[in-house]
């Protein structure tokens, strides 16, 4: 479908009811236990292959991204189960601390009560409440796609085997000077009243102003009376204890040293010299304010600049400042610029656009603000994380993700990690307020160790990520037995972590570290980075934006095999996906292919027995020849992460191959009447072959191809899931080179004739005469076929040779080497064609000369949506395909 809205202009409802049809099946797997790790078989008997899956929030409901990422999942860990591994994919959710704390602040407030009313206690039971009645929904949903995960063994992160780990990993690095309380300046949400890592923060462009105000020299200065800086944020002037000039800057160097006075606060501060200090920036004068900007923290430091913090956790002026004092920061703004004019101390105002950094969940303004926090001191545990993936032990995909991750991290400061929140896992740092004892403690400290005192706990509770980094091995038994859990044990690293670009570092680095300091092991060997999917239009999806799709829809008009295999086809290395619905529709349209194939191939087994696939024709031959290709092809796909290339090879054969053609040269060998022997064994191969066929399509297209393996009427396993996934080279062996070759040319022969009896409007019962121009080591293999093309391609004469000459009035194709021409004298008005196709190749010419000259017109893009504009390119590509066909078939007819 051209467009994708919110509730997107889907098919008339389907007349197949697709979850009727996946439901029970997916119950058979879950019953039978083949999500739980259970028994390998093959070669990889006694090896395990594990995913973790990306733990969803309890807030969350299933979106793109989710059904994109959570099929690549699947795709992988039912390969692997069919490959013999003892396979395990982790499920489990996320407390999403802010994310929930905000959901059940405003559940309560909808029903009058206040999160502060009925204190910390009751509120953590209302997040647990909350947990528990919505918890589930998206597990539920991520079942209705067919996901094999091991549902028996769900994970939450507020667990208490996961609490336990968390404070675990807490009380170690923090014993071992890992973890620490200092004052700094974090991003702090007014709002949210909390912390916010630099990595959760957003930045949005604004439209704003740079004041430039006036200070007061103390002393003046060879007739300067006063200094000029510019701000962005003049309220924080009230913070104000230094200005600072570049040491380069030779206008002010006489200044260095001298003090101005501070207008509104008559506060004297010295003008200071710093490298920090852009000349370009305003005046090249900048206001130092060390409480509330990160940059003016570090000069504040160096210089010795006392700290002033002018605002409480929710962004109003404190006590002290007069009237300001109770303002929040934008009445503080204006009245600051207000009391500067006043006083004749503005200086003037320019436009100024910037971008501001905001709450990722509330989108507030974020205040950078001084306040006591806990932080991990990361250098110690970076060169570990990055050693391990430039040697190699962890690779991404795409490739070039690594060095993005190795930036990262190279550039990754001590990491704030407590939260001012109530929801989430608390930090186990224990206070005594009688004699001063302090520790980190796994276990519940009740009294003080030292003088027997009540201790309290403290309030903050951990950043989100903090647990997250644990996931991969907290979900396999750590907390409990540490590296001698039967699951670290047996499984630990896991195989493959398959997630998005915007936690690479959030998320990804972090569990690299926590892994390599708390296990010594890497957590997974690759890393899989899977496009963003974004609107038709290019754009991020979004209910303001009305551009969003619901995969919940999307199931429902194209089954979850529709949806996933649809998914799959649009996965390029791009850093972004444009979501196509069409490529749905064709996924749909497949999967009815397989089955009117497999219905084809069930209605023809009269008089079947069992027995062993072996090629009998050359078409045999061939059919076993592509499809030992087309595993290759598969498993080198699967391998690389490129998974359009395996749902590509994937349609090509079953469709092209197998049911285009196979099953057309099946047709005569199963008719009334045909050799009862050379039946059989053609109804053996189209077993075979659609038997195979079902195995690979299996990953991606789980219940279609387990619906027609129940009908089979000999299974190599009960169910399709466990079934030994296909060798290339064993199924190879039973076809030929040879053969391959000469099949292959047929079907170019065969389709060359076709093609021109379609493109001029033939009868299909029209005979025609062929002649065939080969190379000499493929005109024997040719003239061999010459009955069976003939019978197929509806030819009166076929004539093969290496030196044959194009007939007059004939159509010519190219294909392997060949040159087919079909002889169509006195079937078509040449005359009456070629004005007809010139016609049609002056309009169309003409059409494309007004795009491509709209296009080339620098106002036209300038000005016009990106929508459109890509709109109008892809119109413009279509015509000058047209006009390419229309050109080549005019200079055929000569």
């Amino acid at each position: 479908m051209a467009e994708n809205t919110a509730e997107p202009k889907a098919p008339k409802a389907p007349d197949f009811d697709f979850q009727a049809h996946e439901q029970p099946i997916f119950q058979a797997w879950k019953e039978h236990g083949f999500f739980q790790r259970g028994d390998g078989f093959g070669e990889h008997a006694d090896d395990t292959y594990t995913i973790v899956i990306p733990p969803p929030n309890i807030t969350g409901m299933l979106h793109m991204g989710h059904a994109l990422n959570d099929t690549i999942q699947d795709a992988c860990i039912r390969r692997a189960r069919m490959q013999g591994y003892r396979t395990r994919w982790v499920l489990g959710t996320d407390h999403a601390g802010i994310a929930t704390q905000t959901k059940v602040d405003k559940k309560l407030a909808s029903e009058g009560i206040s999160r502060l009313e009925i204190g910390r206690e009751a509120f953590v039971e209302a997040c647990y409440d909350w947990y528990k009645e919505y918890g589930a929904t998206i597990v539920r949903q991520i079942e209705g796609m067919g996901c094999s995960c091991d549902y028996a063994h769900e994970h939450f992160t507020m667990e208490p085997a996961y609490v336990h780990a968390v404070r675990e990993v807490f009380t170690r690095w923090y014993k071992e000077g890992l973890i620490y309380r200092g004052k700094r300046i974090v991003n702090w949400c007014p709002s949210c009243t909390t912390a916010i890592a630099d990595d959760e923060a957003e930045y949005v462009p604004e439209k704003g102003h740079l004041w430039y105000m006036r200070y007061p020299l103390v002393e003046p200065e060879d007739g300067l009376d006063y200094i000029v800086v510019a701000t962005t944020r003049p309220e924080t002037m009230l913070g104000d204890t230094g200005v600072a000039v570049n040491p380069k800057d030779e206008r002010f160097s006489h200044l260095v040293g001298k003090k101005v006075k501070l207008p509104l606060v008559d506060r004297e501060i010295p003008i200071f010299a710093d490298w920090h200090v852009d000349t370009e920036f305003g005046t090249g004068f900048v206001k130092v304010t060390p409480s509330h900007d990160p940059n003016d923290w570090a000069m504040g430091e160096k210089a010795g600049l006392p700290r002033i913090n002018i605002f409480d956790e929710t962004a109003h002026v404190v006590e002290g400042f007069g009237k300001f004092s109770g303002m929040d920061r934008d009445e503080a703004r204006e009245a600051v610029v207000a009391a500067f004019d006043e006083l004749g101390l503005l200086d003037h105002i320019e436009e100024h656009d910037h971008s501001v950094m905001t709450c990722y969940r509330c989108h507030t303004k974020l205040e950078p603000w001084e306040s006591e926090q806990w932080f991990v001191a990361v250098d110690r545990l970076k060169e570990a994380a990055a050693k391990a993936v430039e040697d190699g032990s962890i690779q991404f995909h795409p490739a070039r993700w690594k060095q993005v991750y190795l930036d990262w991290l190279a550039n990754l400061k001590d990491w704030c990690i407590s939260r001012q929140l109530w929801w989430g896992h608390r930090i186990p740092m224990f206070y005594c307020d009688e004699c001063g004892w302090e520790d980190a403690s796994v276990e519940e400290v009740d009294v003080c160790p030292v003088c027997g005192a009540p201790v309290r706990q403290d309030s903050d509770v951990l950043d989100t990520w903090f647990s997250s980094q644990l996931w991969p091995f907290a979900t396999m038994g750590w907390a409990e037995e540490g590296m001698e859990a039967p699951e670290i044990r047996s499984a630990y690293p896991t195989q493959v972590l398959s997630t998005a670009r915007d936690i690479m570092g959030l998320w990804v680095a972090r569990m690299v570290m926590a892994s390599e300091y708390c296990t010594g092991q890497i957590p997974f060997k690759d890393v899989i980075i899977h496009p963003t999917v974004m609107a038709a239009d290019g754009k991020p999806m979004s209910k303001s934006r009305g551009n969003g799709v619901d995969p919940l829809q999307l199931m429902k008009n194209y089954g979850a095999d529709g949806m996933r295999f649809g998914l799959l086809m649009q996965v390029t290395g791009a850093q972004d996906m444009r979501f196509n619905e069409n490529k749905l529709v064709s996924s749909r349209n497949f999967a009815n292919k397989i089955r009117n194939a497999a219905r084809f191939v069930l209605m023809n087994l009269d008089g079947y027995t069992p027995g062993a696939p072996m090629a009998a024709t050359d078409a045999d031959s061939w059919i076993f020849a592509r499809l030992g290709k087309l595993i290759e092809a598969v498993d080198a796909g699967f391998d690389a992460y490129e998974f359009s290339e395996v749902t590509r090879a994937l349609n090509d054969f079953f469709w092209n191959e197998f049911c285009d053609w196979y099953i057309e040269f099946s047709k005569s060998r199963l008719a009334e009447g045909a050799d009862p022997e050379d039946r059989l064994q053609c109804q053996r191969n189209l077993l075979f072959v659609l038997d195979r066929a079902l195995r690979l399509l299996h990953p991606i297209m789980p219940f279609v191809t387990e619906e027609i393996y129940q009908q089979l009427p000999e299974r190599e396993t009960e169910y399709l899931i466990v079934a030994p996934w296909p060798k290339a080279e064993e199924t190879a062996a039973l076809g030929s080179d040879k053969a391959e070759r000469a099949i292959s040319l047929v079907v170019d022969v065969v389709s060359a004739v076709r093609s021109a009896r379609s493109r001029y409007g033939i009868s299909p019962r029209q005979e025609l005469a062929a002649v065939v121009k080969a190379p000499a080591g493929d005109v024997e293999l040719l003239q061999q076929q010459v009955p069976f093309i003939s019978s197929l391609a509806k030819t009166s004469s076929l004539t093969v040779a290496a030196d044959a000459a194009k007939p007059a009035e004939s159509s010519t194709a190219v294909a392997s080497g060949l040159e087919i021409y079909t002889c169509l004298s006195g079937l078509v008005d040449f005359d009456a064609e070629r004005a007809r196709i010139k016609k049609e190749l002056d309009k169309v010419s003409a059409d494309a000369a007004k795009f491509e000259k709209k296009l080339s017109n620098p106002g036209f893009l300038a000005k016009a949506a990106e929508e459109i504009i890509q709109k109008d390119r892809a119109k413009l590509a279509e015509l000058q395909d047209t006009r390419s066909r229309l050109a080549a078939s005019l200079e055929e007819l000569g």
